[in-house]
């Protein structure tokens, strides 16, 4: 048995070795990082729950080279795991162990192939930082929309492999609705060329919508191209204290009607959020004073020339009918209180409290955060009954969301003089899920399935929708070697 092992072991060590010296003759020793120390940033993610390990980690240049490593991987029968900028929560672009692996690491394409003004789109490849595209297109007086916390550090990849959301959604959609085409790399080698940028094309089915939300599963996005929207030349954020959730989703309607749907951020920050923030940040000025119950921060923004118009009382036309609608909701009493950034340093200093969110929930201890989706109106039916179903439990709920799309980051931390270990986490799994059922959420709104949450697709996702995505997996990469093990569970490799 133990010789049997280790001539087992042996013949992977050889395959390993044949492997790797076919990718180096193949595209040189400056693509491949091989050091046990070197490689160890690119085999954990963010979190750091999740870790793995890997022949080497490629770094490729040119889609070429991805393709080239993709046929060589297939020879070999080594599992491919693409990465990009590591920000991921769900342990997505990390090995699972079930195999020799490669990562192919997309940060060193990085290139901003085009911006034209005239199509309002962008060429970019996959390693390119979202923040470094963001400051590119102003440049043009131009916007590409998605932002969120990761900003300078996630890369365009990855937010296409997750179909990442973010603040923006309630106006622009998420990735995938910002995208007009990709270049990738197929589970066999081949490559896809679909960068027309047509905005208009029902040629057969959209590979590209296929591609984009899969998580490296059915391919590997090398570049896209991204929709680009016009600069705003008038803009107001501000914070709102509301009496419910429900008074909340009735002010965000009340100011879209009024500003022709110019909302762009209507972010969900309740009292025991910001209490939070203050703990790990003490310098933190709030917004407002006393307990703001349903606390919302917002924003509007608009490019209509009528809107940026100054008015006699000072201000925009955009703030005067912004400021006019609040009155209103304050009159009917939706709205308890409000404040508008007077200045720039203002309005970052309330992007800066809602980005230092995680870090503040990391502050209060362990805890555990689902990311979820509902529709709009039953927002407010599900934080009510999750909050009495984890405080019964001992959890101290700590809440934060982007309210216009109706996703909630519903986090649970332990009460004050309560050991989280002690608690029963399960427990409010279930009554987290099983509210969510039956309010007919989803268990991931942006972050990815991964591996965090595969257990959960085999047990909530439909069975037929399920089975559909097997069948497509198995029929593009019938050896499972592209990302195993994340977003589709019970996939097997044919013989």
């Amino acid at each position: 048995m133990t010789s049997g092992g280790s001539a087992s072991l042996a013949s992977v060590q050889e395959l390993e070795t044949r492997f790797l010296k076919a990718c180096v003759d193949a595209l040189g020793a400056d693509r491949f990082v091989t050091g046990a120390v070197d490689k160890q940033p690119y085999l954990t993610d963010w979190t750091g729950e999740f870790t793995g390990d890997a022949i080497a980690i490629a770094r490729p240049r040119r889609t070429e080279e991805v393709a080239a490593l993709v046929k060589l991987c297939v020879e070999y029968g080594v599992q491919i795991v693409p990465q990009s900028g590591r920000t991921g929560l769900a342990g997505g672009a990390i090995p699972i162990g079930s195999g020799p692996s490669l990562v192919i690491s997309l940060e060193r394409m990085n290139a901003i192939r085009s911006i034209d003004s005239s199509s309002r789109t962008a060429v970019v490849e996959a390693g390119v930082i979202l923040e470094v595209l963001h400051d590119a297109v102003l440049k043009h007086d131009l916007v590409f929309p998605l932002t969120f916390g990761a900003k300078g550090s996630c890369m365009i990849g990855g937010a296409l492999a997750t179909n990442a959301g973010g603040s923006n959604v309630v106006k622009y959609g998420t990735t995938r609705e910002l995208c007009l085409g990709i270049e990738a790399v197929l589970p066999d080698g081949s490559v896809i060329n679909g960068m027309t940028g047509l905005r208009k094309d029902n040629t057969g089915l959209d590979l590209k919508d296929l591609l984009v939300g899969a998580e490296g599963t059915l391919g590997i996005i090398t570049a896209a191209v991204l929709k680009l929207a016009p600069r705003p030349t008038a803009r107001a954020t501000g914070f709102l204290a509301l009496g419910s959730l429900d008074e909340a989703l009735d002010t965000l309607n009340a100011i879209q009607d009024r500003t022709g749907g110019a909302v762009e951020a209507y972010e969900y920050m309740p009292q025991p959020m910001l209490d939070a923030i203050c703990r790990a940040f003490p310098q933190t000025s709030l917004p407002l004073t006393g307990d703001v119950g349903t606390g919302i921060l917002f924003e509007v923004a608009s490019t209509r020339p009528s809107d940026a118009e100054m008015m006699d009382e000072g201000g925009t036309r955009l703030e005067s009918e912004l400021l006019a609608e609040l009155e209103a909701q304050m009159e009917n009493g939706a709205v308890l209180d409000a404040v508008i950034a007077s200045s720039e340093r203002q309005r970052d200093d309330l992007w800066r409290m809602r980005e230092s969110v995680l870090e503040s929930i990391q502050h209060a201890g362990p805890y555990y955060t689902f990311d979820l989706s509902l529709p709009l109106g039953r927002v407010a039916e599900f934080v009510a009954k999750m909050d009495v179903a984890a405080k019964d439990l001992g959890f101290a709920p700590l809440v934060i969301g982007h309210l216009g799309d109706g996703n909630l980051h519903y986090a649970l931390s332990a009460a004050e003089g309560v050991d989280f270990h002690d608690l029963s986490l399960d427990a409010a799994k279930a009554a987290a899920f099983d509210l969510l059922a039956d309010l007919h959420g989803s268990f991931s709104a942006e972050h990815g399935i991964g591996q965090s949450k595969l257990g959960l697709m085999d047990g909530m996702k439909e069975p037929a929708q399920l089975a559909a995505m097997r069948r497509i997996k198995q029929a593009l990469d019938p050896q499972n070697l592209m990302n195993p093990g994340k977003l589709i569970p019970g996939v097997e490799a044919r013989p």
